[in-house]
């Protein structure tokens, strides 16, 4: 008999946070519980010190038994289970069970209730461990591991609420994500999202999304280069065949509030008018009106794609106006296509973002003017 169980069945493991003087403990059962892809000493630091990781331990008395990782997006409800370890002596005793339960408890209280997770396809006991706690396989990573080994992607709502999860019951889904090359062209990327979605035959590279880009910059942004109007991504989109209606709540140029230079701003009006030009004379639908989330929900249950302008603060602080591609919606939440993978993140992790209702309002608006627009694309066939 494993001398642990008994410890373990008495409820005498600690399960506590990390701390920095645990790091030299963490790297060495690392180095025993995983034969590739193990954390570093440098990678543990900052997991202990980060605002967005839950890294919890289990411990009898000085000896650190496992230990389980969570990371949260920030400004969203999703937590991404990073990793979960079990010291080869405690396996079998249900220590990864209990670790993965204070951890979501953990996640709930901090607003996050859609756990996600990637798991080697041949780790059958882990496999089975997630699948009892409510996990379920909604696609998979080949070649996702240093050893080539396939992963699969599993997830779950923990709080069981969610009524309308088409973006979430299609393992393969129809809902195709896309990472922008640049910096700069999420517009792009995100309208390509959207044709695929809508026509599967819709190809998206990088020559298109640097097309688009050319087609539908603004010229000028308030630093850089110039990001994407909606006008100038819809008629990029009526040109490759697709029906789009654009709802923006100004008729004034966009994004030119930061921008000082009186020229930069000449240029960037000529351009707004220009687009608008342009719209009428293709006959886009457009409407200069508010745009509330009934908008949004009425797109979707048309079946239409739809691209919403955010401002990232809520991401990472920086207020810098991006375009995602809204992939679903319940009562709750809007679910994100974000194209813009960030550092240390997988590309799980910008899909299907959920974002409440009450949050996607704030980020839904952008700068001083509380610009909101958005614009949906659906095959001409659906008209």
């Amino acid at each position: 008999m494993n001398p642990l169980a008994s410890l373990v069945n008495d409820g005498d493991v600690n399960l506590r946070l990390a701390q920095r003087q645990d790091v030299t403990q963490l790297v060495a059962l690392e180095q025993t519980a995983f034969k590739t892809d193990q954390l570093s000493a440098r990678s543990f630091r900052r997991w202990v010190a980060s605002p967005h990781g839950v890294l919890l331990l289990a411990e009898q008395g000085a000896q650190l038994l496992g230990y389980g990782l969570v990371w949260c997006h920030k400004g969203t409800q999703l937590a991404r289970l990073y990793s979960l370890a079990v010291s080869p002596q405690a396996r079998g005793l249900g220590l990864g069970k209990q670790l993965l339960q204070e951890l979501e408890s953990q996640c709930l209280q901090q607003g996050y209730f859609l756990m996600r997770l990637e798991v080697a396809k041949g780790n059958v006991a882990a496999i089975a461990l997630y699948e009892s706690m409510g996990y379920r396989v909604f696609g998979e990573y080949l070649d996702y591991y240093d050893d080539h080994g396939d992963a699969l992607r599993m997830q779950k709502n923990m709080r069981q609420r969610l009524r309308q999860q088409k973006c979430l019951d299609h393992p393969q889904g129809r809902d195709p994500w896309y990472q922008q090359t640049t910096e700069f062209t999420c517009g792009p990327a995100s309208l390509l999202m959207a044709m695929n979605k809508v026509n599967d035959h819709f190809e998206m590279n990088q020559r298109e999304e640097i097309n688009i880009w050319r087609e539908a910059t603004t010229v000028f942004m308030t630093s850089g280069h110039g990001g994407c109007h909606p006008l100038g991504l819809a008629l990029s989109a009526h040109r490759r065949g697709f029906e789009v209606e654009v709802v923006m709540n100004t008729a004034s140029p966009l994004f030119i509030e930061g921008v000082r230079d009186p020229n930069k701003k000449a240029i960037m009006a000529l351009v707004h008018e220009e687009f608008l030009a342009q719209s009428q004379q293709v006959g886009l639908s457009l409407s200069i009106e508010e745009v509330s989330q009934g908008h949004l929900d009425a797109w979707l249950e048309r079946g239409a794609s739809v691209l919403v302008l955010i401002s990232t603060y809520r991401l990472d602080g920086k207020k810098a106006p991006h375009w995602v591609m809204i992939s679903g919606a319940d009562e709750r939440c809007f679910y994100l296509h974000d194209p813009d993978l960030g550092d240390d993140q997988q590309p799980m992790d910008c899909q299907h973002l959920p974002i409440a209702r009450e949050d996607f309002e704030k980020m839904s608006a952008f700068g001083r003017g509380r610009l909101r627009t958005a614009l949906a694309v659906m095959c001409k066939s659906e008209q």
